[in-house]
């Protein structure tokens, strides 16, 4: 299969779509070796995933380069997140080198894989079964003209989650959010009034849209610690709001609903804040499993609390007016 180094208006639509999870799976090619510009036997090749965007990526950087590309079969997952999930992995390349019949393609014995993949492959065991090296080449695709040249310098090897990488990642969570948070804001709407709508928006948006914004500059470093902060500031207006609403004549009330909006909104963002452990390098496959045993049951605690405190609030309420 031959490809390009050119990205077109298609391609960057395509682009557009899967940052905003339109489709998610369907951004994808066909897993195969492609030959960009005019490769010889001597000419060096580049694995990466089937993901468009992953496969885009590197061609584009490739600009004037003679070159073969070996694309896995990742099922359309970049390359991080399928080395994660291991479509990016030992056995699928063993399994490409040989379908593709690599070792008759080329005379050298040379992988250029991408850095994030290396937690998915073993070097050791590919060259065991294929005869193939594995090297891996810059974290950045813009960067490979400059390392075909002259190596790996340092900044190569160094990943950046600044604003920009940040901002990245809201668009898709934010889809797969939007319907079922309109669903639980209509309900609660009609259930309890508008308060009780804004407070889930408040909750989700915080935990989607102001934690990745706002992640270097809070403290403590679990996510979703820092979750249950931002939390707590999202909900801390709608708690003293219900709580000097009806202060003088129905303390235990205000109390009541004050503390369920600290005790549900947290808990929200901070469960939705956990799920970008996986948009940053500088957590850990380990460190993210401690986590999760760690804070979720804190969550479903606060969470549930929450909701039996509104069911009860709202039995008194109903009780008090039966009288």
């Amino acid at each position: 299969m031959e490809t390009t180094s050119d990205i077109t208006f298609s391609n960057r639509f395509d682009h557009l779509l899967a940052r905003w999870g339109y489709k998610r799976s369907r951004h994808r090619i066909e897993p195969g070796l492609y030959s960009l510009g005019h490769p010889n036997a001597d000419t060096p090749v580049f694995v990466t995933a089937n993901y468009t965007l992953s496969f885009d990526a590197l061609r584009a950087s490739l600009k004037g380069t003679n070159a073969y590309i070996l694309v896995l079969d990742t099922k359309g997952i970049n390359v991080w997140c399928a080395a994660g999930k291991g479509t990016f992995g030992t056995e699928e390349l063993v399994h490409r080198i040989t379908v593709e019949n690599l070792a008759e393609v080329v005379n050298h014995r040379r992988l250029i894989l991408p850095q994030l993949g290396a937690s998915g492959v073993s070097p050791h065991e590919v060259r065991k079964r294929s005869g193939f090296r594995v090297e891996y080449g810059p974290i950045r695709a813009r960067d490979l003209p400059a390392y075909m040249l002259n190596g790996a310098q340092p900044h190569m090897r160094k990943v950046s989650f600044g604003l920009r990488e940040r901002l990245a990642v809201i668009p898709v969570d934010l889809v797969h959010a939007i319907p079922p948070l309109l669903l639980v804001a209509v309900i609660l709407f009609f259930l309890l009034g508008i308060t009780a709508s804004a407070a889930a928006v408040a909750a989700t948006l915080a935990g989607i849209v102001l934690f990745p914004v706002a992640l270097p500059f809070l403290p403590m470093r679990a996510f979703s610690a820092k979750g249950f902060l931002l939390g707590g500031l999202a909900a801390l207006p709608f708690a003293l709001a219900a709580f000097f609403s009806n202060f003088e004549s129905h303390i235990l009330p205000s109390i009541g609903w004050a503390l369920a909006f600290l005790l549900t909104m947290p808990a929200v963002t901070a469960f939705l804040a956990l799920s970008f452990t996986g948009s940053t390098t500088f957590t850990s496959k380990t460190g993210v499993k401690r986590e999760i045993f760690r804070f979720v049951p804190i969550m479903a605690y606060s969470f549930g609390g929450g909701i039996l405190l509104v069911l009860l609030l709202i039995a008194t309420s109903l009780l008090g007016g039966a009288r």
